[in-house]
């Protein structure tokens, strides 16, 4: 049997390290002390949202508001002393600080007023600003403070203003604040500490990319947030391959984005020029009919000119082409991908104007077909090549699409098991009798969570790989399997009928079957059973899930398995609000438990401004915990606990005279 010196001994190098940050014996002891405490502290709120699909706005309002976390808080600290108005007016303001504060400054009829409008709304702030930041220690709340006036922030924020005896003090801080001009930068800063400490940390599963306006703006915002990680959608992880370099994700990126419209956020936003594609576009598909080529349009966004919707049905036909062939390139190269007969190239009789669609002749809706050779209907003619090239190169050379794939893949993956909660955005893959679905890959065979973990290796592969490898193609075209395979994780259906849509009128064919997973996950023991899968047999442990709108408005439940499975798709996307009958789910997961909110269509975060438009939710409780939720039952506390146990090794050290002590 080891004694306890041996393993000290054993451990000696890293605790040697530990000792740079902890010279002596009362350094580690006083860290213990804290630490300990830290763990009896509530756990911080985490929010989870997904398939947000560009809808910049809405996700906006949603984050800057806490999904209506910070509205409450205002109502339970100024409750009725102040009018409902009011409290709206300084919701708003805590929202969008820099575009409230001008008007409501306007609003003052002099000096005077404007000093007193002042006072009362810094008092204000600093009491609601004081309620969240209740359950964080003070060393956190500092850490989170502005160097240029935190010291400041940290007095107003642990002042006792009924101790009378520092009356004044406080009272001349505030005064000073107000004098010296700083008032506007105070309130701002306050403002921004406020959402700061409202959400610990944010969870966002799946699906930034394709069809509302501005993804670019999201992810700008996730990059600047303070705790945040992705569950890569399918959505995503096309538009990851497209940053990679390969074709078919490009393809498949371009053909989306034109299908809505939104070419525009590619040209100006990322820089991706499409100059030489409209070009070829208009020699091939210039005279065509383009009826069935027309995007779907946003009345919102408009208004739109003739012009504007031929250019881009143009290109969509164009690029609808290129991606048919890319297909056919990825498919022979993917056997195991088993899509063939997807190849639909190959199934057109062209002098007929037909597809052999799996035994059964269906008539095409689109005849035109100039540039495929039908006797190689996959071959690149000299004009798509170019454009090809020229449309990879543009997308290699986006620096900020790059920034933005960088860090999805940084702080995103497949799935994530976060303070006992699965997250994923599609399917664990299964079979009818609800065992998990054996997918046979590259001579090996997995399911389950094994492949999951595969999935995420093969995406890692397709953009870090060396240029020009095997593993870099690969990764590639698996990038593309997980927005459309049978069998994705990511996607969970059986084809993605984009061909069918387009070219066959019979509905028949455009069907997406769900994988049974769907169904399964209504009974509990499938819930529990794809847990354990995952390592998660906590009693309060759930399953997040997205990818799916859930039909509120037909009376569909998002709430599946027993409570243990909640679907958070709710339709952000203003394309799926008459499906949903709602505008988007928020799952809140705080120290009493879990809460769904629901929200309602957000109009314009220039209307939340102006007329202190809030966007409307209800909330429902999913969990209850039995007892308040510490930082000690989190993952971060397991964390400390190791930690702990590191810092008594090393008070045992240096009680043995194992380490030295650096005497001050």
């Amino acid at each position: 049997m080891r004694t306890e010196n041996e393993e000290i001994r054993d451990h000696l190098k890293y605790l040697s390290l530990l000792a740079r940050d902890y010279p002596s014996q009362a350094a580690a002891a006083s860290e213990i002390i804290s630490t300990q405490a830290l763990l009896k502290l509530p756990k911080g709120t985490e929010h989870f949202m997904s398939d947000l699909h560009g809808e910049n706005e809405a996700f906006v309002h949603i984050l800057n508001s806490a999904s209506g976390v910070i509205r409450e808080k205002v109502d339970i600290v100024l409750g009725d002393t102040i009018p409902v108005g009011a409290r709206a007016e300084l919701a708003t303001l805590i929202y969008y600080p820099n575009e409230k504060l001008p008007q409501l400054k306007a609003r003052c009829a002099d000096e005077d007023e404007l000093e007193q409008w002042y006072t009362t709304t810094l008092l204000r702030l600093i009491d609601i600003c004081r309620l969240v930041s209740s359950k964080h220690t003070r060393e956190h709340v500092r850490g989170c403070l502005p160097v240029s006036c935190g010291y400041i922030l940290d007095e107003l924020l642990h002042a006792h203003f009924e101790d009378h005896d520092k009356d004044l003090y406080y009272g001349q801080i505030v005064g000073s604040i107000i004098e010296n001009g700083r008032a506007d930068k105070f309130i701002v800063r306050l403002c921004e500490l406020i959402k700061r400490l409202a959400v610990d940390k944010l969870h966002i599963v799946g699906d930034l990319f394709d069809r509302g306006p501005r993804p670019d703006i999201i992810l700008d915002l996730l990059m600047r947030h303070h705790n945040v990680d992705i569950q890569w959608g399918n959505h995503d992880v096309v538009w990851m391959g497209a940053a990679a370099g390969s074709p078919i994700c490009i393809c498949t990126v371009l053909k989306t984005t034109l299908a809505y419209h939104n070419h525009g956020m590619l040209e100006d936003c990322y820089g991706i020029n499409l100059r030489h594609l409209q070009r070829m576009a208009e020699q091939f598909y210039g005279d065509d009919d383009l009826t069935l080529w027309m995007p779907h349009t946003d009345a919102a966004r408009g208004p739109y000119t003739p012009g504007m919707l031929h250019r881009c049905a143009v290109m969509h036909k164009a690029v609808t082409i290129l991606m048919l062939k890319m297909e056919c390139k990825v498919i022979d190269r993917n056997p195991d991908f088993k899509m063939q007969g997807r190849d639909f190239l190959r199934r057109i009789d062209y002098e007929a104007g037909t597809v052999d669609y799996f035994g059964k002749i269906y008539p095409l809706r689109d005849r035109n077909f100039p540039t495929v050779d039908p006797e190689n209907p996959a071959r690149l003619n000299a004009d798509e090549k170019f454009v090809l090239d020229k449309l990879v190169a543009s997308f290699r050379h986006s620096e900020k699409l790059q920034k933005h794939v960088e860090f999805l893949f940084s702080q995103g993956s497949v799935y994530s098991c976060v303070n006992g909660n699965l997250l994923y955005h599609g399917a664990v893959p299964m079979d009818e009798d609800g065992q998990f679905t054996a997918v046979r890959f590259w001579d090996a065979e997995y399911s389950g969570k094994r492949w999951f973990d595969c999935c995420d290796r093969c995406a890692r592969m397709g953009y870090f790989a060396p240029e020009g490898s095997w593993q870099r193609q690969v990764g590639q075209d698996f990038l593309w399997y997980l927005w459309c395979g049978a069998v994705s994780p990511i996607y969970g259906r059986s084809a993605m009928t984009t061909f069918e849509r387009l070219y066959i009128a019979d509905p028949a064919t455009h069907a997406e079957i769900k994988n049974p997973y769907y169904r399964l996950i209504n009974d509990p023991a499938n819930v529990e059973r794809i847990l354990a899968e995952f390592g998660l047999t906590a009693p309060n442990s759930h399953i997040v899930n997205g990818h799916v709108p859930v039909r509120a408005i037909e009376g569909e439940n998002p709430v599946k398995g027993g409570g243990k499975l909640i679907v958070i798709d709710g339709g952000f996307c203003s394309a799926y609000h008459q499906k949903t009958g709602i505008a988007g789910y928020t799952l809140v997961y705080n120290s009493h438990g879990m809460t769904l909110r629901t929200h309602q269509p957000f109009e314009s975060i220039e209307k939340a401004i102006h007329e202190d438009e809030d966007i409307e939710s209800s909330s429902e409780r999913i969990y209850t915990a039995p007892r308040r939720i510490l930082i000690g039952d989190t993952d971060e506390g397991k964390r400390k606990r190791t930690e702990i146990d590191d810092l008594e090794a090393l008070t045992e050290a240096y009680g043995n005279g194992l380490i030295r002590e650096k005497m001050e």
